[in-house]
């Protein structure tokens, strides 16, 4: 009997003591704590977007394996559909998302008006003017639960170039789609430009591939000296299908994105995006790590001095080397680089 009250204070003991444990590992709650759950919409499936994404996904895995936490990322890519965008937004929501990330303008606007409620953090990547689109009061006090990266495109700089290589130039092609938030402050600078320099310029619009080299065929036809491009996403889509058309016609294609040059447009020009990718993640870590408010956390803007040359179509289209080109243009960016023509970074 003696010995089966032993036995049985063992056991008691031996539960109490695992249910001790069990309650300690319970501060498994603590380890949840230090998880971050971040809902990353990307707006279209192109080379400039993908790069800031991985850029993202990349840096928050760096700073999480730093600082002993964990970002648990949903993605989802709304290709272009607002119903689409509505629904990954929405899910995000119910998922109870610590912060959204919204990569380009027209995914950063859905998640402003979404969140205008339940305020949950927003930062955008690679809206090229988020105070005419409404999405910020100012660059340098957003004003409301949203802040993020500006991929804003030095339009002067451009066109500075496109007269560098081709003094002679009287008749631009401006080629974009009106859809576009993001390629509307751009265009407005490209055309009072050229009317400051009295040089004639013509619109040239498309929202589908079959528009998009529809206009492309228009403005070849027209004789065109070069064509500007903005950070447009939708003519970013279709750029692999129409450069070699332009390069065939000679006429260089001016982009904000080196991306578009990636792809195989003559000349990219704006921002490193694989760092506006690492920055907009260092947002995300300031906001949910460090407590800042996005109210208060200024949009950050980059240097616009990077000037990307095609060296697969540079001589077939100016006549000139890269070496050549690089020189020409050197005075006049910060940085000039090459790449050669494919569907995505390394």
């Amino acid at each position: 009997m003696k010995t089966m009250k032993k036995l049985l204070c063992a056991a008691l003991a031996l539960t109490m003591l695992l249910s001790l444990a069990a309650c300690g590992g319970s501060g498994s709650g603590e380890a949840s704590a230090d998880t971050y759950k971040v809902g990353i919409c990307n707006y279209v499936d192109d080379a400039s977007l993908n790069q800031i994404v991985k850029n993202i996904q990349d840096q928050l895995a760096a700073i999480g394996q730093e600082r002993g936490v964990t970002f648990d990322i949903s993605y989802d890519n709304s290709n272009g559909d607002e119903t689409v965008m509505e629904q990954i937004i929405q899910n995000f929501i119910a998922d109870e998302v610590d912060l959204m990330v919204g990569v380009a303008t027209p995914v950063a606007m859905k998640m402003q008006a979404d969140t205008e409620e339940n305020k949950i953090p927003v930062v955008f990547s690679a809206v090229s003017d988020p105070v005419a689109a409404g999405i910020v009061a100012s660059n340098d006090a957003p004003g409301a639960n949203i802040t993020g990266t500006s991929d804003y495109l030095d339009t002067e700089a451009i066109f500075n170039l496109v007269f560098a290589a081709d003094p002679e130039a009287d008749l631009i092609g401006l080629l974009y789609d009106v859809g576009q938030e993001s390629s509307t402050t751009a265009i407005a600078a490209a055309k009072e430009y050229l009317d400051a320099k009295d040089v004639a310029y013509k619109e040239y619009n498309g929202t589908t591939a079959a528009e998009i080299q529809q206009a492309v065929s228009q403005l070849i036809s027209d004789g065109v000296d070069a064509v500007f491009t903005p950070s447009d996403n939708k003519i970013m889509e279709a750029e692999l299908s129409i450069y070699e058309d332009l390069a065939e016609a000679k006429i260089p294609h001016y982009t904000g994105a080196d991306s578009f040059a990636l792809n195989g447009a003559f000349l990219g020009y704006g921002v490193d995006y694989a760092n506006l990718g690492v920055e907009t993640a260092n947002m995300v870590a300031q906001i949910l790590l460090d407590g800042a408010d996005p109210a208060t956390l200024p949009v950050m803007t980059f240097d616009n001095g990077t000037a990307t040359i095609n060296s697969d179509v540079c001589e077939q289209i100016s006549g000139k080397t890269y070496e050549e080109l690089a020189e020409l243009f050197a005075p006049l960016c910060t940085k000039v680089q090459s790449v050669e023509t494919a569907e995505e970074f390394e």
